[in-house]
């Protein structure tokens, strides 16, 4: 990998399920192989999370910590953050308010580990 952070912002809208999870999925996979280490997931377009959305989501976690690359999501909305909390997905999601909070801790934690 690369030692400079190469962040990427995917905003998916609507419902993620089988099939927009499996394009998401797709999607990541390409910029991981691409060379992004930082992935950021604005949820604020994203309603619903069924079962197989939550299920490509987990997946794509895999594949971003088997990079050794970061993931993280934002501006999530009430329902999908209580799917994540009974779920426990968010026990391993690093989630924040919005993109701003994100890029502050990826500049001020992130740029001073191993990234440099």
């Amino acid at each position: 990998m690369n030692n400079k952070l190469r962040l990427t912002i995917l905003e998916p809208a609507g419902i993620l399920d089988k099939i927009t999870g499996n394009q998401l999925q797709n999607e990541i996979s390409n910029l991981i192989n691409n060379g992004t280490n930082v992935i950021l997931i604005d949820m604020q377009g994203i309603k619903f999370i069924d079962s197989s959305g939550l299920g490509y989501l987990v997946s794509v976690m895999k594949i971003v910590s088997n990079a050794n690359a970061k993931f993280f999501v934002c501006s999530v909305s009430d329902q999908v953050k209580m799917l994540f909390e009974m779920t426990k997905v968010n026990k391993s999601l690093q989630i924040f308010a919005d993109r701003d909070e994100c890029k502050r801790y990826v500049l001020n934690t992130l740029s001073r580990m191993s990234y440099r």
